[in-house]
């Protein structure tokens, strides 16, 4: 019996409909997949991020971004909507609508249940594709946790967690401090014994 081969769509007709469609979806290998939406706490973690990551930079030649801005690693082919990208010494886009980046220097993912394997794991491979990441950080939403790999001159990626309110995280690709209360300001934690200190 002959099996009937999955229908797949181009880069091109991917990006058509994307730049038409009411929600967001990754592509990679002819297929796409919806994202799901996100959570008061995300939300709220990822426009702390995208704040206190610009007001750090702002006299800097690098911008921030949140997560309606795509990125291709353009070595495998995927297109994906991190929670938050910086940029720096300028923008390298993927064709002339300027809306999907080739050349991140950090990117930000906040966790949860339904991602976090894949934030770890496939879509952590495949961001080391990208030769202009320096730095790749993701942030728990339940509890206070930074995890930030650096990109080390031989390839190695170096990692630095900071798991409490009372620490500032510093990501050192872009040569920044943000304190995790900061990162984590008005975000409730599911359970308060996850952390001595709660945000204000």
């Amino acid at each position: 019996m002959s099996t009937v081969p999955k229908p797949t769509m181009t880069p091109q007709e991917y990006l058509v409909r994307e730049r038409e469609a009411a929600f967001k979806s990754e592509y990679y290998h002819g297929e796409t997949f919806a994202m799901a939406g996100a959570t008061r706490e995300h939300n709220l973690i990822v426009g702390n991020v995208v704040r206190e990551t610009g007001n750090a930079l702002k006299a800097r030649s690098c911008e921030v971004y949140p997560s309606d801005m795509r990125v291709k690693v353009s070595s495998t082919g995927l297109y994906t909507y991190p929670d938050a990208t910086v940029v720096c010494g300028g923008p390298e886009f993927d064709d002339e609508q300027f809306d999907t980046f080739l050349n991140p220097t950090v990117l930000f993912e906040v966790l949860s249940e339904s991602t976090e394997s894949y934030d770890r794991g496939a879509k952590f491979r495949q961001y080391r594709e990208i030769a202009s990441l320096k730095e790749y950080v993701m942030i728990a939403p339940e509890r206070a946790s930074v995890e930030c790999y650096i990109r080390q001159a031989d390839g190695r990626w170096l990692l630095h967690e900071y798991q409490a309110l009372e620490q500032s995280a510093t990501f050192e690709s872009i040569n920044i401090t943000i304190e995790l209360s900061e990162i984590y300001r008005n975000v409730e934690f599911l359970n308060p014994h996850e952390t001595d200190l709660q945000p204000k």
